[in-house]
């Protein structure tokens, strides 16, 4: 083949790639397999999850692990999943709620009367 021809369609597919990640960006992000098993030793470094819906452009019910520059599609349905989610949600949610409370002040009868 002529190289110009070559290069000619070289740049047609960057552009098209990158035109159609632009486009439908979670197309590029789906699941296509996902992992029954997965050891307590990724779980533990997990730093925040997603969950694929099978809906839309991924076909594939999935939870989506993501650790430093890696993630992992696993089952859904896997009691050590779902448990490390249950964790990590409590985790979240519940430290907004363990900030201290002003106390309040009792008005006593005696202080009223004062008033």
């Amino acid at each position: 083949m002529d190289v110009k021809i070559v290069t000619v369609l070289v740049v047609l597919a960057v552009t098209v790639s990158q035109t159609s990640e632009t486009l439908f960006p979670g197309a590029f992000n789906c699941c296509m397999k996902i992992s029954d098993e997965i050891s307590k030793g990724i779980l533990r470094r997990v730093e925040r999850f997603e969950i694929q819906k099978a809906g839309g452009l991924c076909h594939l019910e999935a939870v989506i692990l993501h650790m430093k520059g890696r993630k992992f599609c696993v089952n859904p349905w896997n009691r050590k999943v779902k448990k490390m989610m249950k964790k990590m949600k409590h985790k979240i949610h519940g430290s907004k709620f363990h900030v201290r409370k002003q106390r309040r002040t009792r008005i006593t009868k005696q202080k009223e009367q004062k008033q």
